[in-house]
């Protein structure tokens, strides 16, 4: 029995030794005289505010993305940032396809905007999607406005 703890003593003593011992390679430093890389910084991108084009890896289908969306257009509505709150409308309807709130809101906010044809568009798919809407007559008679004032001008 002796024997046999003198032999395990004699062959786990050098690789626990080893183990205790042993350091992690340290990776070569370049020679002081060489000259310092230089990285190009990398080039911007270019701004996009649309959710899809900005982050493709968002899913086309995003209910909850759509309405996050109008809610940040409402907002940019009552800031007066019509170009933003547009953005957001039209994120909207590519996140939730079908859903007729945010073309009521792209509506007023190209009316706003003073961009007749676009609102005239809108609040037609809102009415479209959404034909027994409670507001559906106001809605109708905007058209019809929008559209006197259209021909108003062509003439």
């Amino acid at each position: 029995m002796k024997l046999l703890r003198r032999l395990l003593v004699i062959c786990l003593l050098p690789g626990a030794w080893l183990c205790l011992t042993a350091r992690p390679a340290l990776a070569q430093d370049p020679p002081a005289n060489a000259p310092p890389k230089k990285q190009d910084a990398p080039k911007p991108k270019p701004n996009t505010d649309s959710a899809l084009q900005s982050a493709p890896d968002q899913p086309k289908w995003d209910p909850l993305r759509a309405e996050k969306d109008l809610e940040v257009g409402k907002y940019y509505m009552k800031k007066g940032d019509w170009d933003a709150a547009i953005d957001r409308f039209q994120d909207a309807t590519d996140a939730k396809p079908g859903y007729a709130i945010p073309f009521l809101y792209l509506g007023e906010a190209y009316e706003k905007k003073g961009k007749k044809k676009q609102a005239v568009k809108a609040y037609q798919r809102y009415i479209d999607l959404y034909p027994h809407a409670e507001d559906g007559d106001k809605i109708r008679k905007k058209i019809e406005k929008l559209h006197a004032e259209i021909d108003k001008e062509r003439s």
